[in-house]
């Protein structure tokens, strides 16, 4: 018998800096990170949500969601998870569970990783 090895996929995830840095230049650094980090805790709340009604298979309004949170996501500049809650929200919409158990999986990893990203200071936007 051979060696059983575990995958453990590793997201790479993309991000639109310009979007956060156009928010700091119109608004300045202070208005503009009580702005992101308000908009921050939104996302994560929302992301929050959706994952508990996907844990409780409440599928009702879920598609809603996973717009609020691809719009959210697009306007911090956070692209992949954009993306990805997008092609969850597809998934929803045609009803294949297969796909939407395999993105969903995906969204949870890139959200995390985006997330922490943004949690890095950004004094390079100042």
């Amino acid at each position: 018998m051979g060696e059983i090895s575990t995958l453990r996929p590793r997201e790479v995830v993309h991000q639109d800096v310009e979007a956060i840095a156009v928010i700091y230049r119109n608004l300045g650094a202070p208005v503009a990170e009580q702005m992101v980090t308000r908009a921050l805790g939104e996302l994560a709340l929302t992301m929050a949500g959706i994952a508990e009604k996907v844990r409780s298979q409440e599928l009702r309004d879920l598609a809603r969601q996973l717009g609020r949170l691809t719009r959210l996501a697009g306007d911090l500049g956070l692209s992949s998870l954009a993306t990805v809650a997008g092609d969850a929200k597809t998934c929803l919409e045609r009803a294949d569970s297969t796909a939407f158990s395999a993105v969903w999986a995906r969204l949870l990893r890139v959200a995390e990783r985006s997330l922490v990203l943004q949690a890095q200071p950004a004094d390079h936007f100042r």
